[in-house]
């Protein structure tokens, strides 16, 4: 599936704006990495866009959350890497490959960096860099739901230091700032 094709499916599931962007944002930081560490990176930005395509269905039963986006990501003939993705971000499947691994650790990370850029006054992804993200992740009550311990596993499943990993991401979404609306 090409990318116009995987934004118009996206934006034909995802009615939320914020879940678009936060989609668009992990598409922009797998790519990032995908260059990083060498991979295939037309794969990784499906992954980023695609991984939360039936949120806005399964907002009221997590427990769907992955599976029912599989399912259509299968059917839409989806790369098999991507559909496990869906799969392994949302617990539904063991994070065996390297796409798995940095997704999981990217998922929360776009987040991170939103709320930090939104607690400056400008309200701009430009008036941050990963130091800043870095400090306000150690405010414990600083984004909540930005699981510390996923962003973390970069670490371990990633071979990248939790700064090199936090860099790429700010300056990935700087890098689209304008779709984000940061």
């Amino acid at each position: 599936m090409d990318r116009t094709t995987a934004l118009e499916l996206l934006q034909s599931k995802l009615k939320t704006q914020n879940l678009v962007k936060h989609s668009l944002a992990c598409e922009a930081v797998l790519a990032a990495l995908a260059r990083r560490l060498g991979q295939e990176e037309a794969t990784w930005r499906l992954a980023g866009l695609l991984h939360d395509i039936d949120y806005d269905q399964t907002v009221d039963s997590p427990q769907s959350h992955g599976l029912i986006g599989a399912k259509l990501l299968e059917e839409a003939g989806v790369d098999s890497a991507v559909v496990h993705v869906v799969l392994s971000h949302a617990d539904k499947a063991p994070r065996d490959s390297l796409l798995d691994k940095a997704a999981w650790c990217v998922d929360p990370l776009t987040g991170l960096i939103v709320a930090a850029a939104l607690i400056r006054p400008e309200k701009k992804l430009a008036a941050i860099d990963a130091q800043f993200v870095l400090n306000r992740m150690k405010e414990k009550s600083f984004a909540r739901g930005a699981s510390r311990e996923q962003i973390g596993a970069c670490e371990r499943e990633l071979g990248l230091a939790l700064d090199e990993f936090v860099a790429i991401g700010v300056k990935a979404m700087q890098e689209i700032s304008g779709e984000l609306g940061l």
